[in-house]
């Protein structure tokens, strides 16, 4: 899953631009969907980690329960801070990570039924806030959308900027992504995917979310109005994007990972990082039913031999993550073609099978960035 996650990403970053006709639906399927399929795997794996595990028996003194996480999530960060400041043409999301897990970890211990009706919750939660909040901090109509960078830090104002970001304004902060993680979390535990009689109901409910959070979108706008309403607060709130071909999508994209706080109609849509209730809804079900198709597909002998590329890349997700963004900083910034996302995508599933045939038997088969990360936590830890 993480895998696809991965080719996804790589069809937004370099591939051409996403048009609904022949081969450009691969990457209108993936436009929007790619960083929300990989923070709901997120929580689903941070799960599936301490699946077996007695609560009981975990941890409790701060040493042992929050400095391995907050080295993690410190290096998660610089890392992150320092991509998004070569500027390789993308919107870095590693210091967001790090947010997100740094807050899941009093969620983990949550009971299951608490932790799903807080999930739930949250798919409406959070974009409601992103509403309501982004008036109070000046950004109403506009600057939002961006990622800090390294050079954010050197001031008191810049530091409140990155905090703001993370949390409400940013690329993908933490009010309209997190709720990904929560459902990811919610979804492993109440669905054990090694049962066959559960992927398929993951597929199949995963499929109904994903057509009610879509299909509930296109009713508010083609059925009940929402369009023609929120055409007619763009003429106020954004005349530079009155004369786009979509002012709605021109809007937008200039306010990734957060909900424009002009007009209440804004929640209804559910285009690609507009990160209301309802995209957010057919995200997760997108998801959902990815996972659930994809663990029907590992019980077969066909499917595993299938999968197998996407599984070795998906081990590496970090280290792919970060190879890709130094590319597009240097050699190949600024590429978007088909080309280039099959080149990026070959390469990427032949280097990652390569390297994890070289160090089988070594700890360094997790990914070079994986495996520093985890020497990391665990070096700075016990010193």
């Amino acid at each position: 899953m993480r895998g696809l996650a991965v080719l996804g990403m790589f069809a937004v970053h370099v591939g051409p631009s996403p048009q609904p006709e022949g081969a450009g639906y691969v990457l209108v399927a993936a436009d929007g969907r790619a960083p929300a399929l990989f923070t709901l795997l997120a929580g689903f794996s941070l799960v599936l980690a301490q699946r077996g595990q007695d609560p009981a028996q975990r941890p409790d003194g701060w040493a042992e329960r929050w400095r391995p996480l907050l080295i993690r999530c410190a290096v998660l960060a610089v890392l992150g801070l320092w991509l998004a400041s070569l500027w390789p043409g993308i919107l870095v999301i590693l210091a967001f990570f790090a947010v997100y897990f740094l807050v899941a970890e009093p969620f983990t211990r949550l009971t299951t039924p608490v932790l799903t009706a807080v999930a739930g919750v949250s798919v409406v939660a959070g974009p409601v806030l992103s509403f309501l909040l982004g008036p109070v901090f000046g950004y109403e109509a506009s600057g939002r959308g961006l990622v800090p960078e390294a050079t954010d830090l050197t001031s008191w104002s810049g530091l409140g900027t990155t905090l703001c970001e993370l949390l409400l304004t940013g690329a993908y902060p933490l009010a309209t992504y997190f709720p990904y993680v929560l459902v990811g979390m919610a979804l492993a535990r109440l669905c054990d995917v090694r049962e066959g009689i559960v992927a398929r109901r993951m597929a199949v409910w995963g499929t109904v979310a994903a057509v009610a959070g879509y299909g509930a979108a296109w009713l508010a706008a083609h059925v009940f109005g929402a369009r023609e309403r929120l055409l007619e607060a763009i003429a106020v709130h954004h005349p530079e994007a009155v004369a786009a071909a979509d002012p709605i999508r021109e809007v937008l994209g200039g306010q990734y990972g957060a909900v424009p706080s002009t007009s209440w109609d804004w929640l209804l849509v559910a285009d690609p990082y507009s990160q209301t209730p309802l995209e957010t809804l057919g995200n997760a079900g997108v998801g959902c039913a990815l996972i659930g198709l994809c663990a029907l597909a590992a019980r077969h002998g066909v499917g595993v031999l299938l999968l197998r590329p996407l599984t070795l890349l998906g081990a590496m997700a970090l280290s792919a993550y970060v190879v890709h963004a130094l590319v597009l900083a240097g050699p190949a910034h600024g590429a978007a073609s088909w080309s280039a996302w099959v080149a990026f995508s070959g390469a990427a599933l032949a280097l990652t099978w390569v390297w994890q045939r070289v160090w089988a038997d070594s700890p360094l088969r997790r990914g070079p960035v994986e495996h520093a990360l985890r020497l990391a936590t665990r070096g700075w830890s016990r010193g």
